[in-house]
């Protein structure tokens, strides 16, 4: 179905910015009226090749533009809040990258300036619209799988961390400017994904450790400032007597991680392995019937075709982006994707001060110490 044009303006036109923009040139009520990137020459490269009519390098004068419903925010986790809080107050709805930001302080600020701006916040969380996360919701609204007691996080690379790998920039790499390693850019994905469709419980504490133990190429390792976690592990207990336990790798001696799971009394769910899914692991729903202990397959792909073929808005949730186009345009209502944000970074914060002091921390004293991070936009 379709709707009014929403027109958008794109805050970070880098590589992360240009894969919004090819996605948003596969939806026909998307407008890109403009983009913005602090070097004039990426941001007249992306307008050029996704025919863009205007180009910024000051996000503020964007803002001024009275023709924009929205602004996208492509920018690095710490810019994140600063930036979409702005442009909040000044009027436009915000989707932005995850994290949320990068810091639990951060994204909060930016939760309460929507509440108070009555302005949508949208973060891309792209497991979400996944036919195995629906095929997942699916079997819990319909109580197959009893009472959830325990999820597992799992996210794999064997060697692909940012940079010394050959993969994106070095700011992903460092502390200052993205916050922390796999666990903020791999892990939101995950851990998001399984809070959500356990209907995010409350955060009560956190218990985490860092990794970097692997080799990387020295100068690379110079050059990028490497500071951040290539691996992360953790464990959480949240209400409801629900815990989670968290491994997230962008590098790692193992052939693979199975795919995360959910447990319940009645019933549990692996979720397929990688991201995208690699086909190594994938959905399957486990329960016992007639005292017959089931593996069973679902056929993801089909039901998918049969909910297009009878639900007049499911395109809707085919992506992040067809998402926040549907509910500006006031045919779906948004997703709590900033909710499950916000709790996310909230699990990842505490992980890291765990790691720091050495001991369980708690929810509370996590929000209590968890400050804005300090950058100049």
């Amino acid at each position: 179905m379709s709707g009014r044009q929403i027109r958008i303006g794109l805050i970070g036109s880098g590589q992360i910015g240009k894969i919004h923009l090819e996605q948003y040139g596969q939806i026909a009520d998307a407008e890109i009226v403009a983009v913005c990137d602090v070097h004039e020459e990426t941001a007249r490269n992306a307008a050029e090749q996704y025919h863009v009519p205007h180009i910024y390098t000051d996000y503020r004068e964007m803002l001024k533009r009275d023709d924009i419903d929205a602004v996208d925010v492509c920018l690095h986790n710490h810019f994140h809040a600063p930036v979409t809080v702005e442009a909040l107050r000044a009027g436009k709805h915000v989707y932005c990258e995850k994290p949320i930001a990068g810091t639990y302080a951060d994204g909060e600020a930016m939760v309460a300036a929507a509440a108070e701006t009555g302005k949508k916040l949208h973060i891309q969380l792209g497991t979400l619209y996944r036919n195995d996360t629906k095929a997942a919701k699916t079997l819990i609204d319909g109580g197959m799988l009893g009472r959830i007691y325990h999820v597992r996080s799992n996210g794999f690379r064997r060697r692909n961390r940012p940079f010394v790998d050959g993969y994106g920039t070095a700011a992903f790499t460092r502390k200052e400017v993205a916050g922390g390693g796999a666990l903020l850019d791999m892990g939101v994905y995950h851990i998001a994904q399984l809070l959500y469709l356990i209907g995010l419980p409350e955060i009560v504490s956190m218990t985490g450790k860092m990794y970097q133990e692997m080799d990387m190429p020295e100068e690379r390792r110079a050059e990028s400032g490497f500071n951040v976690e290539e691996l992360a592990a953790g464990f959480v207990r949240m209400a409801g007597n629900v815990t989670l336990d968290i491994i997230e790798a962008w590098s790692v001696h193992l052939g693979g991680f199975e795919g995360s799971a959910i447990l319940g009394s009645k019933g549990g769910i692996r979720l397929p392995s990688g991201h995208p899914p690699d086909g190594k692991h994938p959905f399957s729903f486990h329960s016992t019937v007639c005292d017959l202990d089931l593996d069973s397959s679902i056929d993801l792909d089909m039901m998918d075709v049969r909910r297009h073929r009878l639900n007049a808005d499911e395109d809707a949730y085919d992506s992040s982006q067809r998402h926040w186009v549907a509910a500006l345009q006031g045919r779906v209502p948004l997703m709590p994707t900033a909710e499950a944000a916000l709790k996310t970074m909230l699990v990842s914060e505490g992980l890291y001060l765990s790691d720091r002091e050495g001991r369980e921390v708690t929810a509370e004293e996590v929000k209590e110490r968890s400050q804005p991070a300090s950058v100049e936009i």
